[in-house]
């Protein structure tokens, strides 16, 4: 089994419909998965290293997990027995926890950013070593090509945000 990151474009009234019914959303989500309207789009497995390399040139915005929380978490540590019972009685469960979202304000200040990278600048001084260090996932980093694999989602990325930047969208973010 895998984990995949995605994002679901949304208008700003549907995200406040999603902050009261997140049942609806992922109605919404699981429609809109893998469709061509240009609503849904998703990183795979490389979410968590996208996130990695993003990070790392100081990337604003949490674009992979979101900013902003459709449910109260908490306040213990995040791998703490505590918070695994919480997550095992959470009903809003999307797959790994609940999704999160980004505000239209932040998906263009996301879209702006993102319109400037390049694959070699993901790349640039890259040691496949530190993502295994940093235990990302998947942990194949010391494979050929895997950084690459990671690098290859950009474009569409890239289209995503721009577009959902363009249309005043919300984004909701989860994994799945």
């Amino acid at each position: 089994m895998s984990i995949n990151g995605n994002w679901l474009r949304v208008s700003p009234d549907e995200c406040e419909r999603a902050r009261n019914d997140l049942d609806w959303a992922h109605g919404v989500a699981r429609a809109e998965r893998g469709g061509d309207s240009g609503r849904w789009a998703g990183t795979g497995k490389a979410w968590n290293g996208f996130d990695f390399l993003l990070d790392r040139l100081g990337f604003e915005t949490p674009l992979v997990l979101g900013a902003e929380s459709f449910v109260e978490l908490p306040d213990v540590e995040p791998d703490s027995a505590e918070m695994f019972d919480f997550m095992d009685n959470l009903e809003l469960d999307w797959g790994y926890g609940p999704p999160s979202y980004l505000t239209p304000a932040q998906v263009a200040a996301a879209a702006s950013q993102l319109a400037e990278l390049t694959e070699d600048d993901l790349l640039r001084g890259v040691d496949p070593s530190e993502l295994q260090r940093a235990d990302v996932y998947p942990g194949t980093w010391d494979r050929p090509g895997e950084l690459s694999w990671v690098t290859h989602c950009l474009p569409d990325v890239q289209a995503f945000f721009t577009a959902a930047a363009k249309d005043g969208d919300a984004v909701i973010c989860w994994l799945d």
